[in-house]
């Protein structure tokens, strides 16, 4: 086990693929998500970004409609859409939508849900600040969710970032990960933390730095 700063700087070093290798880090918790006291999910802004260009979508009439397009939302629409997404083409990776416009996005539950991409009010994106929404989106906010085994996993930034760049990212995802902490856990809370690029293979974190941030 190494510290983060080595971690970042061995994972840098390592990523040699001809493309822009993402840095990903896993977190395994002592959670059992299928527990309501014991479940973990939210959202945290990236001081860096994640380097990827998120497309958005937003359900929105009117005003809000144009508020999100002016924000940089990539489609907008209300019935027109959920028709478009009923068909099968969802061309984006977030989707918010203003709250008169559950009603609608209620019913592609079955389409939106499987994909993680059915608006949330607690993660920000059923929400009558739409441009907000869309700028913490395109601006590097992730999304976190435990999954079945207590594992927790995000893009943290690319290769091509500084080491200084990853650190403050992945300080800030572990940040999130603790302030959220479920009120059900008993003992410790993370077990193991490792990072990598998509290509390299992973390295072990020591944990005792990280339970601090």
């Amino acid at each position: 086990m190494v510290s983060l700063e080595q971690a970042v700087s061995m994972i840098k070093g390592r990523a040699t693929a001809k493309f822009d290798e993402t840095i990903e880090i896993a977190m395994n918790l002592n959670i059992d998500p299928r527990k309501a006291d014991q479940a973990l999910r939210g959202v945290v802004s990236l001081p860096n970004g994640t380097g990827k260009t998120l497309r958005v979508g937003v359900f929105a009439r009117g005003a809000k409609a144009e508020e999100a397009k002016a924000a940089g939302a990539d489609v907008v629409g209300a019935e027109d859409l959920m028709e478009i997404v009923q068909g099968g083409k969802i061309e984006f990776d977030r989707c918010i939508a203003t709250p008169d416009m559950m009603a609608i996005v209620g019913r592609l539950g079955k389409v939106l849900g499987p994909r993680g991409l059915m608006p949330n009010p607690k993660l920000g994106t059923v929400t009558t600040d739409v441009a907000a929404a869309v700028a913490a989106a395109k601006g590097g906010q992730v999304q976190f969710r435990a999954e079945k085994a207590g594992i927790v996993h995000a893009g943290v930034g690319k290769a091509s970032f500084s080491e200084e760049a990853l650190l403050e990212n992945v300080k800030a995802f572990v940040g999130a990960i603790n302030r959220n902490k479920p009120t059900g856990v008993k003992g410790i809370y993370i077990k193991k933390v490792s990072l990598s690029s998509t290509m390299g293979p992973g390295v072990k974190l020591e944990i005792g730095t990280l339970a601090a941030l």
